[in-house]
């Protein structure tokens, strides 16, 4: 009898927690694992704000995958995806190469939802990846180079769209990271301008209003204008243009929202924005061995809404995957996917924070000390108390040579 083939496609969250927990639950030769990944590396999805303004070291961030997998029992592969056919068990690889699956868990990152907004896929930056991440700092060291030639007061302004968790975090990078490049450069800091952009009313829209007030005072205190109640209408190399206004800058980070990969588009499967609708088992309904997890998932709970993509989810779904591919082989029953939300922090540079755990508001200093908390807990998912120790005592400050492109599907 031939052994099953799984193939997982993405080694982000939900990839490497549903591998490594694979790992420990097949037997010796139960099964031929493989996971593909287009990069040799694993990157913190929650620390690419950090990324953006080299305020943590690469080593902190990115972390080679056969690393933090057991290679006796997973097989790692470097490839990208070109196409998948379901009926046909098949994988397509750019370069031509073809995998044969018995089951697929489908893995794969998200990509940035643009809202059809012209100039912002050609000219605003992506909190996406690592590679999409480093390009952020790459270009504002350049805006301040170019600054000391031409005087642009549009070069040191600096614009994040979305006033979400993420856009917070990058907001409070700048904040973090700016006054040191103003001293390198020999630039006055008072010539920089932080932006934060917000469709919504608020900062931080659908958070408790107690973490709202406290987001919008501090960006006061930090000198960040923020414009909320805004749309962006369009965006050139170096020109915002709202529907009432209109602001030079030369650097938008857009941080507005994401949709699934675009594996499913042209299928038959069922998707909300990208995501594939999965059921209880986290399959996708029509092709009961093929399952979905994470960012590319679209889990309900209830008739019309789906859990949202985040790394708390795909970290929930990861373990529950493995098991139920495990009772797939095994021919067990599944165990169906039960979703408990733990609460929700973003930094908002080194040493302030906010977010929400349970009833309670978490702000400043201890919100900021929750968020490594969380960190670490995921640490110790994929590397155990030595990963958590070389985190904690890193001090290799030099960058990681990768080659970084604004926009790039990486």
């Amino acid at each position: 009898m031939n052994k099953p083939k799984i193939v997982i496609l993405g080694a982000g969250y939900a990839g490497m927690i549903t591998s490594k927990k694979l790992g420990k639950l097949l037997r010796s030769g139960e099964a031929d694992v493989t996971l593909i990944n287009k990069h040799d590396y694993h990157y913190l999805t929650a620390e690419l704000h950090k990324t953006a303004l080299n305020t943590e070291p690469d080593g902190k961030v990115i972390f080679p995958v056969r690393q933090y997998i057991d290679e006796q029992k997973i097989a790692f592969r470097k490839g990208t995806v070109s196409s998948i056919d379901f009926k046909g068990n098949r994988i397509l690889l750019e370069g031509g190469d073809m995998l044969i699956m018995t089951i697929l868990v489908v893995a794969l990152g998200f990509h940035v939802s643009t809202f059809g907004i012209p100039g912002i896929k050609e000219h605003a930056f992506e909190v996406r990846s690592f590679r999409s991440s480093k390009a952020i700092y790459n270009h504002i060291h350049k805006q301040f180079a170019l600054y000391l030639e031409d005087k642009d007061p549009a070069r040191l302004t600096f614009t994040v769209a979305g006033a979400g968790f993420t856009g917070v975090e990058v907001v409070g990078e700048l904040v973090e990271k700016l006054p040191e490049l103003a001293e390198e450069y020999s630039i006055p800091f008072e010539k920089i301008r932080i932006v934060n952009v917000e469709a919504s009313p608020t900062v931080m829209p659908g958070c408790d209003d107690a973490a709202v007030d406290y987001a919008a005072k501090l960006f006061e205190k930090m000198n960040v204008e923020v414009m909320t109640s805004t749309k962006i209408k369009e965006c050139t190399e170096s020109l915002i243009t709202f529907e009432d206004g209109e602001l030079p800058s030369h650097t938008l980070v857009w941080t507005c929202g994401v949709r699934g990969h675009d594996l499913f588009d042209g299928t038959e499967v069922e998707t909300v924005n990208g995501r594939a609708i999965v059921d209880p088992f986290l399959r996708i309904p029509t092709l009961e061995n093929v399952f979905c997890i994470g960012d590319n998932s679209y889990f309900l709970i209830n008739d019309k809404d789906g859990l949202p993509p985040t790394a708390q989810v795909a970290l929930q779904q990861s373990p529950v995957c493995a098991e139920n591919i495990v009772a797939t082989i095994r021919g067990t029953e599944l165990k169906a996917f039960k979703y408990h939300h733990k609460g929700s922090v973003a930094s908002i540079s080194e040493n302030y924070g906010v977010g929400q755990v349970g009833n309670v508001i978490l702000k400043g200093k201890v919100a900021a000390a929750m968020k490594k908390v969380i960190g670490f807990r995921y640490l110790f998912y994929l590397g155990g108390p030595a990963l958590i120790l070389k985190h904690m005592f890193e001090r290799d400050t030099s960058s990681t040579k990768v080659p970084v492109k604004q926009n790039v599907n990486s």
